[in-house]
């Protein structure tokens, strides 16, 4: 997960925002860590990118944006090698530490993820063992060499830095729920494969980090941690990711791959997507022109030969390269969602006291809930706590322990699983559609083929005729919802849909979505797609427990935010509290300055009176027998006396208070 760049950096040529893509914020005053020079890739049926050059600085956060199927993770293969390009070259800054996140991981199914940790950091466990090696050495027998090899080995040390790596590897697991080091990576989900395989590239400390779609299969603490993380200023990131908010929330620049080209827009998501629409703008006015100008230079390029010859040969030339402009498609290919829903009924889904578990793990602890038209309802909580399994349970996937599931009649599921599609046997594109049907009915009662009805989501004539395997991560997906819309279903039921699907499909998704008269119900990592579509959510909390909330998700957060506050600032107010309690506590045992200056004189005045009363007593002894000299003394020795008691009952007090407290009181 580590490369390690060979050549220096080459600077490029500054481009300009809403241009095609050639050169990347390069300020010479900034360190570049990643450039390309006329970096081009070609499919057979298919141009992918076309003499690409940018280069990104250090702190730098960029986002890649492109539709399903036209080269986004391939450019990034290529960027790491892992891919060649048919042109041009990729250059990284020497030493520099890169990790790579892929959208698919892939690692030997026989491994545990023990052995998969000790076999993914080779260099940096090699520096670990030899200075583990030259601590003994130099244990065993000191000497001038042991001692080169030992700070030698420290240096080292401090290049990866590798003190921490324990603590830090164990950190990074924790926070991506990886779990049960022993257990093989053939037994891993999907997600469980990602999830380590991010634990494992952040764990190389990376300077730049190149990552493909990082936030599918995260929860949303887990996004939310990972943004924060992402956000440090010195950290370069390039990142291909469906998710706006993430984008928004991380990136200060944008590219965009169209038609083989990059365009550049310097700012977030929400800036890329004012820019991108001006520039679309501009070009159907510049089509718009080039054809009325193109009319008038049609007619003088008609005349005859003579007229023609009078004219600079540069006029002709120019009349050619109007026409080419005037040709260009302004129309964009669509994504159209529009398939005939089915009748929903009265009665549509209950549950009633639904229990389940899987041995000591509990999903549901006697869950109730009767499911209205129009509900719109989004499932939240951390990976684990068995939002896949409460679909699975409205589905009939499986069976409840206790309590009752009762479907209405006319209740017809459609039912988008995190898994995608589970084929037999590879299939083509067309094969697989017509499994399910022929004829597809949509909304406005008009009929169309398998054929026609993939066309409108974005899969041409040449394109049906693909295997399915041959498909890239977000067609697939397309492919496998337009499978669930061909059921005319009336209640829908969306596992993780954002996953790999572009920001089109996305988009169009989500108009359809609000179109959507029937139920839905959704787990999403995705905040914007949950803002934008559920009204309400089911917070699953773990151990069995799932409490309603009304609202969006923006306003469950805020509310835990301002929860969490409230709790922060109760907490903080409980340890004032105490803080004063002991603070007072401690000033009443402590002696005052006046108080220590009278235990200290207290000592002097009873040795003072004791002497005085010896003197008394002396006094006393030798007075004889005069009665008026004997009634004199006896009164003072009583004064004395008392004195000393009163003083020593005083000395004891502070005595005591200064015994409680310590040396500290005095």
């Amino acid at each position: 997960m580590i490369a390690e760049g060979q050549e220096e950096q080459k600077d490029l040529r500054k481009s300009y925002p809403g241009e095609p893509f050639n050169a990347h914020f390069n300020h010479l005053c900034r360190v570049i860590c990643l450039s390309v020079e006329n970096l081009s890739k070609e499919h057979p049926d298919q141009v992918l990118f076309k003499d690409l050059k940018f280069s990104l600085s250090k702190g730098d956060k960029v986002g890649l944006i492109a539709n399903n199927g036209t080269g986004k993770s391939s450019l990034l293969k290529v960027l790491m090698g892992l891919d060649q390009a048919d042109e041009g070259r990729v250059h990284l800054a020497e030493g520099l530490r890169i990790g790579y996140l892929e959208q698919d991981p892939e690692f030997n199914g026989q491994q545990t993820i023990n052995e998969l940790i000790e076999g993914s950091h080779t260099e940096l466990l090699a520096v670990i063992r030899g200075y583990e090696l030259a601590l003994e050495a130099q244990t065993a027998d000191y000497n001038d060499k042991t001692q080169r090899d030992f700070e030698k080995a420290a240096e080292e040390m401090e290049r990866f830095g590798a003190w921490d790596y324990e603590r830090r590897l164990y950190l990074l697991l924790d926070r991506f729920e990886v779990k049960d080091l022993d257990r093989k990576i053939e037994s891993l989900s999907g997600g469980e494969r990602k999830r380590l395989a991010m634990a494992l590239t952040l764990l190389d400390d990376p300077e730049l980090l190149i990552m493909d779609e990082p936030t599918n299969h995260l929860d949303i603490d887990m996004i939310e941690w990972l943004e924060s993380h992402l956000s440090q200023p010195t950290l370069t990131v390039l990142m291909v990711t469906h998710d706006r908010y993430f984008l928004d929330g991380i990136c200060n620049h944008i590219l965009e791959l169209q038609d083989g080209k990059l365009y550049h827009h310097k700012g977030n998501y929400a800036y890329f997507l004012a820019k991108r629409s001006e520039r679309e703008e501009v070009f159907k006015t510049e089509i718009a022109k080039a054809g009325k100008l193109m009319k008038k230079e049609l007619e003088w390029i008609r005349r005859s030969p003579k007229a023609r010859g009078t004219k600079a040969k540069s006029r002709v030339s120019a009349f050619y390269e109007t026409a080419e402009k005037a040709s260009k498609k302004v129309v964009k290919d669509e994504l159209r969602l529009e398939v005939k829903m089915a009748r929903i009924g009265g009665k549509i889904l209950e549950m009633k006291n639904v229990k389940k578990a899987y041995g000591e793990k509990v999903i549901l602890q006697g869950f109730t809930h009767t499911f209205k038209k129009g509900e719109r309802i989004g499932l939240v909580g951390r990976n684990g706590v068995g939002k896949s399994t409460f679909l699975n349970l409205l589905t009939g996937k499986e069976q409840a322990d206790y309590g009752k599931i009762n479907i209405g009649d006319t209740t017809v599921f459609g039912y988008y699983t995190q898994g995608g599609l589970t084929l037999k046997h590879d299939q083509r594109v067309i094969d697989v559609l017509k499994d399910i049907a022929e004829v597809i009915v949509m909304g406005d009662g008009r009929k169309l083929s398998a054929s026609q009805f993939l066309e409108y989501f974005l899969f041409p004539v040449k394109k049906q005729r693909t295997f399915y395997s041959k498909l890239s991560g977000g067609e697939q997906r397309r492919l496998h919802l337009l499978t669930v819309l061909i059921k005319n279903p009336n209640f829908l039921i969306l596992d993780e849909p954002t996953n790999d699907l572009d920001l089109l499909t996305l988009n169009k998704l989500e108009e359809f979505i609000e179109d959507f008269k029937g139920c839905l119900l959704m787990v999403s990592h995705d905040r914007f797609f949950m803002d934008k579509l559920v009204d309400q959510l089911f917070i699953f909390e773990g151990k069995g427990s799932v409490k309603g909330f009304i609202g969006s998700y923006r306003d469950y957060r805020e509310l835990k935010s301002e929860e969490e506050r409230l709790e922060k600032e109760s907490a903080s107010n409980v340890r004032a509290v105490e803080d004063d309690r002991t603070k007072v506590k401690r000033e009443k045992k402590r002696l005052s300055f006046k108080e220590k200056h009278e235990y200290e004189s207290l000592e002097n005045e009873i040795s003072e009176l004791e002497r005085e009363k010896a003197k008394l007593e002396d006094a006393l002894q030798n007075a004889g027998t005069e009665f008026a000299k004997l009634q004199k003394i006896s009164a003072e020795m009583g004064e004395v006396i008392d004195a000393i008691e009163v003083k020593t009952l005083r000395w004891m007090q502070l005595d005591e208070l200064m015994e409680s407290f310590g040396d500290e009181g005095r």
